[in-house]
């Protein structure tokens, strides 16, 4: 059994900064649109657009990699070796955190005091050969302008990892991991709420794409344009609601007709 003791003092700045970012996010950015989502690019209109912020998991590179099927069994073998489970017991427990928590990782933390990047070590050691570098990904994100930043409730680590195999890390000025959100995931809004503080960035400049829906409520209620990339799982949702504005099947294809609206803009 590999248990230790968890080190976060992260939750109490939370508090304390509650009221600054109460204040710091405008108001009337916290309503959520009206709007149908999009699933073509032809209504795109995103010349306010400066920050492109982007989930990594099933949204950079594509769903049918099905790296997380690696990393589900990492997370089951370390929940089993932890709380001393067979597998089957361990999913079970595995999938309540989840439910319960928004993560595993956030259960065996508030539970059971784990060592958040040990876990986070464990279940991100995996095989990236599924992922094919993109050089056309590459090119797409060097024509999108203005800022682009990685928000991931996975690590940093991990995140460098995959954009290097997809040959893109380069584009991006900043990854805002699980740690930097002091192990409180998506869809919780302090950790957007922290990223546009620590980054300085308004939410009504930013457009933000995950493969899971409900990330993109938060992010739809504080001022964001969201973009729901399907991930043809549960857990991905369905897309449906007014936080949905735009959905993309293909990003880079996304991107190109987001460039292509710019340049004729």
């Amino acid at each position: 059994m590999f248990q230790s003791r968890l080190k976060n003092a992260g939750f109490s700045r939370y508090l304390a900064l509650t009221l600054i970012w109460t204040t710091y996010i405008p108001m009337e950015n916290q309503k959520k649109s009206q709007s149908p989502p999009v699933s073509s690019t032809e209504s795109l209109e995103l010349d306010h657009i400066n920050v492109w912020l982007f989930d990594l998991d099933n949204t950079l590179y594509p769903a049918h990699c099905n790296l997380f099927a690696q990393i589900d069994r990492r997370i089951n073998e370390y929940v089993a070796q932890f709380l001393d489970l067979n597998l089957e017991n361990a999913r079970v427990q595995q999938k309540l955190y989840f439910k319960e928590h928004g993560t595993t990782l956030r259960g065996l933390m508030l539970e059971h005091n784990v060592d958040p990047h040990h876990y986070m070590d464990y279940v991100h050691d995996i095989d990236l050969a599924p992922v094919d570098p993109s050089p056309d990904l590459s090119a797409v994100l060097h024509q999108l302008p203005g800022r682009k930043l990685i928000f991931t409730n996975g690590s940093t680590k991990h995140a460098e990892n995959v954009t290097g195999k997809l040959g893109i890390e380069h584009h991006f000025e900043a990854i805002f991991d699980i740690a930097a959100s002091d192990f409180l995931p998506k869809p919780d809004t302090l950790p957007y709420q922290k990223l546009m503080l620590e980054h300085d960035f308004d939410a009504v400049e930013t457009i933000f794409f995950d493969d899971m829906d409900r990330n993109l409520e938060p992010a739809a209620a504080l001022g964001m344009t969201t973009v729901w990339v399907p991930g043809h799982a549960d857990w991905s949702g369905d897309g449906e609601g007014d936080h949905v504005h735009h959905i993309a099947e293909d990003v880079t294809a996304f991107f190109q007709a987001a460039v292509a609206g710019l340049k004729t803009a």
